[in-house]
């Protein structure tokens, strides 16, 4: 065996100073790469990105809204979107945007794996699960006040992810998007969920009736027959609605005969396949109110 004298050994015990120091940074969490802003999240499976309010104090917890993009989309697109991304700063919460996995021979791009009959590329519940409880040890997220939301598909991803699991978030507010053919029946969900649905009257992309894809082997369910679901999965007492307000440009629906913890909202804006300008404080004021 060699013997390490003079320098040499002055180098070879420096090396193993500064193994020691990464392996203990790793074993306590501190080796984990920055991230945030303009750089992606990594966790496993995947990527998020993440933006956050300015705060006096980095270790307070905070609240947040995870957002799922619609097809094509990704989270660094999410954040473009300024004024959604913006209103949801302004009021203290961060925003979280994971990104949806590439879907071969797609010619929309990144999606989600959100439909129980199709094969699943990824377990989006999982997904969701790793983002927020990494955004909890990163970013000092409160774990406990998480409003959960998504456009389009990454709205449908919502409903099922609510149905299977409605304590990942505190709430949902998913806007564009919900169950599809063959509908799921209430005995499939647990509750009791809170939720606020948003849909725009002249949406042609995704129909409050839903439509027929790929020559009908994808089927986008019915809007109405979703909040029927959910009525039921709540304990909701009647079919008709308990509270409605027409004095803005969302048309409002509340149930409120229902289950304990359970909240059930239904807005309606004149728009198309969008998140309307006003949404997020709409969000923002119901989830507050719970």
């Amino acid at each position: 065996m060699e013997r390490v004298t003079g320098f040499g050994r002055t180098r070879f015990i420096a090396n193993i100073l500064i193994w020691i120091i990464v392996v203990f940074c790793s074993t306590q969490g501190y080796a984990r790469e920055e991230c945030g802003g303009a750089v992606e999240c990594t966790v496993e499976p995947g990527v998020y990105t993440i933006e956050l309010p300015e705060r006096t104090d980095p270790q307070a917890a905070i609240p947040a809204m995870i957002y799922f993009h619609g097809a094509g989309g990704s989270g660094p697109r999410v954040m473009k979107n300024k004024n959604m991304v913006s209103a949801f700063l302004a009021r203290g919460y961060a925003v979280i945007a994971p990104s949806g996995l590439m879907r071969p021979n797609s010619r929309f791009g990144p999606g989600w794996s959100f439909l129980p009959s199709r094969p699943k590329r990824r377990d989006e519940l999982a997904f969701a699960k790793q983002v927020l409880a990494d955004a909890a040890t990163r970013f000092s997220i409160d774990r406990d006040q998480v409003l959960m939301s998504g456009f389009s598909i990454g709205s449908s991803l919502v409903w099922y992810m609510a149905c299977q699991e409605p304590s990942v978030a505190r709430a949902y507010a998913p806007v564009a998007g919900s169950f599809w053919r063959p509908h799921p029946v209430a005995a499939d969900c647990n509750g009791p969920i809170k939720l606020m649905h948003t849909h725009g009257w002249r949406d042609q992309t995704v129909p409050l009736e839903g439509r027929p894809l790929r020559n009908g082997a994808l089927y986008q369910g019915d809007v109405f027959h979703g909040m029927e679901i959910m009525r039921e999965v709540n304990g909701c007492s009647g079919l008709r609605v308990d509270k409605f307000e027409t004095n803005s440009k969302f048309w409002r629906r509340w149930w409120n005969r229902c289950t304990k913890d359970s909240a059930l909202a239904f807005l309606i804006h004149p728009g198309g396949h969008s998140v309307p300008k006003e949404w997020a404080d709409q969000a923002l004021d119901w989830f507050e109110r719970l």
